[in-house]
C-alpha cells in the first residue's frame, strides 16, 4: 500500500479561512468527509486517511477555532460549525457526501444531514453522548476554560486528561501531539466542547429525524456507556461496540479503522 497524497488547502467562505487535508486519488467517487473532535483537528485523521483514501476520495475540515481554520469573534455552535463545513464543500465544488463524524464531529454530522438533507448519502458516527440534564450540566463544569498562569495550570490541566482517558497503545509522542491541538485556540480552547455539550440537548431529536443509514461505532472511551443509549433514535440504522479501541484508536489502529468505516458504507457491519 502506497501512502496516500494528502493535500492541504485553503477555502475562503463567509466564517473565513477554512483549512482541510484533501486526498483526491480517487476524485470520481463520493467524497468522504472526516469530522473531528473537540479540541483536535483534521490532524487527528491523517493515519486514517492514508488508508481509506486507497478506496475513497477524502476531505477533512477543520471546525473554526480548530487546527488551521479561523477562529471565530464568537462561539458558533454546532450549528455553525455544520455551516462552515457545508461552505468549505461548497467551496470545494463537490456534490452529494458520505459523513464520518468522530465525538464533537458525531454531532456535526447530524446537523449536517439535518441542515441539508439531500446532499449526504449515509453517516458514521464514532462515539456519540446521550446525556441526562445532570450529566450535561457536570460535562460543562467539567470542561470550563482554565486561566492561563505561570504555574501552566491550563496545560497541566490538558496533560492530565490525556493521560487518564488514552486508549491501549497511545503513546507520550500521541499525547504530546494532542496537548499542541488542544491549545492553539488560545483561550477560546474549550469552545469545541462547550458546543457539543449544549448541543446534546437536541442532537437525539435531531438524530432519530434523519432518514439516512447512520451506522455507529462505539469504542471504548469516554462516550462508551453513553452512546449505547443511541439506539432507540436511530432510525435506520445500527451500533456496534468496539471495545478493542479505546481514546486515539484512529492514530493506533487506523487499519482496522478504516476497515470499520469501509463496511459500514457497503452494508457490511
Amino acid at each position: 500500500m502506497t501512502n496516500a497524497k494528502i493535500k492541504r488547502q485553503f477555502v475562503d467562505t463567509e466564517f473565513g479561512q477554512m483549512h482541510c487535508r484533501v486526498a483526491d486519488e480517487f476524485s470520481n467517487e463520493k467524497p468522504l468527509v472526516c469530522l473531528h473532535q473537540s479540541p483536535r483537528s483534521s490532524r487527528e485523521f491523517i493515519p486514517f486517511i492514508e488508508n481509506v483514501s486507497q478506496q475513497r476520495h477524502v476531505i477533512c475540515v477543520d471546525n473554526p477555532g480548530h487546527g488551521e481554520s479561523v477562529i471565530p469573534d464568537n462561539s458558533i455552535g454546532i450549528e455553525g460549525y455544520a455551516r462552515a463545513v457545508w461552505a468549505t464543500l461548497d467551496g470545494l465544488g463537490v456534490g452529494q457526501v458520505d459523513l464520518v463524524g468522530y465525538h464533537t464531529g458525531s454531532e456535526v454530522a447530524v446537523e449536517m444531514a439535518f441542515q441539508r438533507p439531500k446532499d449526504v448519502d449515509q453517516i458514521v458516527l464514532i462515539s456519540a453522548l446521550i446525556a441526562t440534564d445532570a450529566e450535561r450540566e457536570k460535562f460543562i463544569s467539567d470542561f470550563q476554560p482554565v486561566p492561563l498562569d505561570e504555574e501552566g495550570s491550563r496545560f497541566k490541566r490538558i496533560w492530565e486528561n490525556a493521560i487518564h482517558y488514552r486508549g491501549p497503545s497511545v503513546t507520550l509522542e500521541i499525547l504530546a501531539s494532542s496537548l499542541a491541538e488542544s491549545v492553539r485556540a488560545g483561550d477560546a480552547y474549550e469552545w469545541g466542547h462547550q458546543a457539543a455539550f449544549e448541543y446534546s440537548r437536541v442532537f437525539p431529536e435531531r438524530l432519530q429525524s434523519l432518514s439516512h443509514r447512520v451506522t455507529v461505532l462505539n469504542p471504548k472511551d469516554m462516550l462508551y456507556e453513553y452512546t449505547k443509549r443511541i439506539a432507540p433514535y436511530l432510525v435506520n440504522g445500527v451500533i456496534t461496540d468496539h471495545p478493542e479501541w479505546g481514546s486515539g484508536f484512529l492514530e493506533t489502529d487506523p487499519k482496522g479503522a478504516s476497515e470499520a468505516v469501509l463496511k459500514a458504507f457497503t452494508g457490511t457491519n
